[in-house]
């Protein structure tokens, strides 16, 4: 194995981004903020290309990723492709020696993220897996809460991700496609809260799903609910779907001496604490404190933590491991619907 290449403080870390999609933007827009320099954009389709090589004022691009890897001075790419192109691209830049920040889910089979994770662990380079929700500032005091046993016991978890695609009338090609995407909302979306469940509340041994395409005209689920049971006893459930309207984002542990509550509904994000002092034993005598989170800061606080890895200065947040669990507690979903009956992880 080869030692892992830090980026000295005295440069700009240089990095490439491989797809232009709506996803790429955020990464875009966070390396601009953690000041690192955006030398060079890949994408198939050259109009696409043109257009937002002129809006993020990035002047390389090219149709071709080999292209890309071969600039002088890279550091880092970041993959935007859709989900079945994450692993031939990731494994490409780490064969150039470069850090990879790959967007969700880290890829469609355990095979492909076995093989993603081996050759970025060969090439001595960081595989950073974008489930971008551990780097939300109300996850992270979630987080906190929970490690320091304030909560007690947990003792339940449910965990929501819904939309409807922003009143579009149709699911984009890109998603709706079984060969593109893999899975539909309980994927897509759902990769996302299975991580944060294993973030929260510690390994998932049991599932139980769920699937049903109730809206749009696509090959995948747009309707999805698992029930999860964890390794410490603690029960969960995981809602996802493309068939709410507008957006809908929360999450709520309980424990034996509190409950978190965080929503993306109906104004600010917002997160509660909600306990009981000693003596307190009617409904209303409960206590909470709230705290409201700036909207958006999810995907620049993930991406601004991937280059302050690559300058060795902190481990990424989601590692390759991380995310290729997420991708198996989804598969093991899918097998779940599919037999109607729970699913047992080893």
């Amino acid at each position: 194995m080869t030692p892992t290449r830090f980026v000295p403080p005295d440069r700009p870390v240089r990095v490439g981004i491989i797809g232009s999609g709506n996803i790429a933007r955020n990464h875009v827009e966070g390396y601009q903020a953690a000041g690192a320099e955006i030398v060079g954009l890949v994408d198939i389709d050259a109009a696409v290309l043109a257009r937002r090589s002129l809006e993020w004022r990035v002047e390389r691009t090219f149709t071709e990723v080999g292209e890309l890897l071969a600039l002088p001075g890279l550091d880092a790419v970041s993959v935007c492709t859709p989900n079945a192109a994450h692993a031939p691209a990731t494994i490409a830049a780490a064969a150039a020696g470069l850090h990879v920040l790959c967007e969700k889910p880290i890829s469609l089979s355990l095979a492909e993220a076995d093989a993603m994770i081996d050759a970025c662990r060969d090439a001595g380079v960081l595989l950073q897996v974008d489930h971008h929700l551990r780097s939300n500032p109300s996850v992270e005091r979630m987080h906190a809460i929970i490690a320091s046993g304030e909560l007690g016991r947990i003792t339940f978890v449910r965990l929501r991700q819904a939309h409807d695609w922003a009143g579009l009338p149709e699911v984009p090609f890109g998603f709706r496609t079984a060969a593109l995407a893999g899975g539909g909302t309980l994927l897509d979306n759902g990769c996302h809260l299975f991580d944060l469940a294993r973030f929260l509340a510690g390994d998932v041994d049991e599932v139980f799903a769920r699937v049903a395409t109730l809206k749009f005209e696509a090959e995948v689920e747009d309707t999805a609910a698992v029930s999860l049971r964890f390794g410490s006893g603690a029960l969960g459930s995981i809602e996802t779907a493309w068939t709410s309207t507008g957006w809908d984002q929360s999450f709520l542990v309980d424990g034996t001496a509190g409950t978190l509550e965080y929503t993306e509904r109906g104004g600010p994000p917002r997160l509660r604490h909600t306990r009981r002092e000693p003596g307190d034993l009617t409904w209303d005598s409960t206590i909470a404190t709230t705290w409201t989170t700036p909207a958006g800061t999810d995907h620049t606080r993930a991406v601004a933590a991937f280059v302050a890895a690559i300058r060795g200065e902190r481990p990424v947040p989601c590692t390759g491991e991380d995310g290729r669990e997420a991708v198996r507690l989804a598969l093991a979903s899918y097998t779940s619907s599919a037999s109607g009956a729970p699913i047992r992880l080893s």
